[in-house]
């Protein structure tokens, strides 16, 4: 009885032992990635502050296969995808999408860095800052995430197992960010037609989401022009019924903004039809800025509303004043305050939007100053990062 009660016991270990090495095989990445997640900064309800958390993503995210099996033309094929691999296809994974209004700019430093800074306007949320290093010839990166498109609760935050499960889909829904050849890029929403119109564009080339576009430049782009490169090899389908513009920069100065348009604004209404214009730094500055508005040549008639250019403008001139030149790092961090949302007016009135976070990424030594909430100035809500 008892050799019976050991064999029966080894053969017990040994299958628990198996299961562990299976587990561990399928699912280590992602399980170091689950244990990576920890909380910067906690939320506040009175100051309409979200959490910030980190996340280390360990190892690859199959970000190669999801290109080599064409992409994805809608969120519901990009869930389908991450679902099935990330999750196994036992755990459902969400990408979401919303309004997005930010404001951004290059510049450089008196000590000739090449600096893009960059706000993310929305409203009380949860964000991430997103580490990944996949190998296999990729670049790495740091990136920013708002974790409500994530399907996590910005008024609970991470709060569970389940929500950070949910977190394994963060590379794939990079809001701003930059990689270790100093190229960056960032996303933001336009009104484009008469009712906003997402693109749509439908031909034979392979197709790329709104998110998954700022994590193939990430990933693949060591300037601006192999970020260009890429771009124009797919078809764009901007995602949760809404249109958006890019901006993308790098450690030579270049930088560019990516607007997918047809016709003026008020004939624009099929995303189909829309084709990539590319508008180029002016080698003569030191800066380019974009907001929300459109900035493709006669794209507005007299009359139509262009959201966000009084942003445009502060920063516009702000920087003209300097030639494009900003001391350092943190004096680009205060022109991004000028354009805060809790501080921002519009006929005498205060807006009721948030600036989720506000980084500069440094694109000559690919470091960023990241503040949370507009807590510019406070050590709590300030962090200091480094690509991987």
């Amino acid at each position: 009885m008892k050799k019976g009660l050991k064999i029966a016991a080894g053969v017990l270990a040994g299958l628990v032992a198996a299961a562990a090495i299976a587990v561990a095989c399928l699912w280590g990445n992602e399980i170091r990635t689950l244990a990576s997640i920890k909380e910067l900064a906690p939320s506040n309800d009175e100051h309409r502050d979200g959490a910030v958390y980190e996340i280390t993503v360990a190892g690859d995210y199959y970000f190669d296969r999801f290109l080599e099996e064409g992409g994805a033309s809608s969120d519901t094929q990009l869930i389908s995808f991450i679902t099935g691999c990330i999750g196994k296809g036992i755990i459902p994974l969400e990408i979401q999408e919303s309004s997005i209004s930010c404001s951004s700019f290059t510049a450089v430093t008196e000590e000739g860095d090449r600096v893009f800074g960059r706000n993310y306007d929305f409203d009380k949320t949860n964000t991430a800052i997103v580490y990944t290093n996949p190998g296999n010839g990729r670049h790495a990166s740091v990136s920013t995430v708002d974790l409500q498109f994530l399907g996590v609760d910005p008024d609970a935050g991470v709060t569970g197992l389940m929500d950070k499960f949910l977190c394994l889909a963060a590379p794939y829904a990079p809001l701003d960010g930059v990689n270790d050849a100093g190229v960056s890029c960032g996303i933001y929403m336009t009104y484009q037609g008469e009712e906003t119109v997402a693109t749509d564009q439908q031909t034979d080339k392979p197709d790329i989401t709104s998110t998954t576009m700022l994590r193939m430049i990430l990933d693949y782009a060591s300037t601006v022009d192999e970020a260009i490169a890429l771009v124009e090899q797919y078809d764009l389908h901007d995602s949760a019924n809404t249109s958006y513009h890019y901006m993308v920069a790098d450690a030579q100065g270049n930088s560019a903004v990516l607007e997918w348009v047809a016709g003026t604004d008020s004939t624009d209404n099929d995303g189909s039809a829309r084709q990539l214009n590319v508008i180029r730094n002016d080698p003569a500055e030191n800066f380019q800025c974009v907001t929300n508005f459109i900035l493709t040549p006669g794209y507005y008639e007299e009359g139509d509303e262009m959201g966000g250019k009084d942003r445009y403008d502060l920063l516009t001139a702000t920087l003209a004043e300097t030639g494009g030149t900003v001391a350092d790092d943190q004096a680009a961090m205060d022109v991004l305050s000028l354009v805060g949302r809790r501080t921002w007016v519009v006929d005498g009135d205060h807006t009721q939007g948030t600036t989720v976070h506000s980084v500069v990424y440094n694109l000559t030594d690919c470091t960023a100053l990241w503040v949370g909430n507009e807590h510019y100035g406070e050590d709590a809500y300030t962090f200091h990062l480094q690509t991987p």
